[in-house]
């Protein structure tokens, strides 16, 4: 079982301030609703997930830590500004990605769905870390990933498996 709860936890102890995002069907139902009703939080919706990677450089330069909440088919469509942005640039764009359709138990690479299949080698060939979240046990990697992250800027992608309750 993977918990909303969790989640909102180890960001908040990682000193996530701003949450940009695009609702999608994993984490819309549950996720996103705990995080915008936190009062911690400051959201931002946007249009187009390739915004979001632009924002959360933004507020990096400007001292704060952002979360780009978005599905895996954004990420997707998001590779040249995460390359411009966020590889070329070094900035510590820290993204969960919903893996729309994964089957529980089975690893992204071997999904049914192509597009979720090629997430991970995608994010391999661009330098990009990456974990899969998808019990609550998962949830104690979030935090030292994210301190890694702004130790030595760099994108990194959080693989959100199944939806969280």
């Amino acid at each position: 079982m993977l918990e909303a709860k969790k989640i909102v936890e180890a960001l908040k102890r990682a000193a996530i301030e701003f949450v940009i995002f695009l609702p999608d069907r994993v984490t819309s139902h549950h996720l996103l609703p705990a995080i915008m009703a936190d009062p911690y939080f400051r959201t931002v919706q946007i249009c187009k997930e390739d915004e979001g990677v632009s924002i959360c450089s933004g507020l990096y330069v400007t001292g704060h830590r952002a979360l780009l909440l978005i599905q895996h088919t954004g990420l997707l469509d998001s590779v040249n500004a995460l390359r411009g942005v966020a590889v070329e640039l070094k900035n510590p764009v820290i993204m969960m990605v919903g893996l729309l359709g994964k089957e529980p138990g089975i690893k992204p690479k071997e999904a049914k769905r192509y597009g979720v299949r090629i997430v991970e080698p995608l994010l391999d060939v661009m330098g990009i870390g990456h974990e899969l979240i998808e019990e609550n046990k998962d949830t104690e990697k979030i935090v030292p990933a994210i301190e890694e992250t702004y130790r030595n800027p760099s994108p990194f992608v959080f693989l959100i498996g199944r939806e969280p309750l």
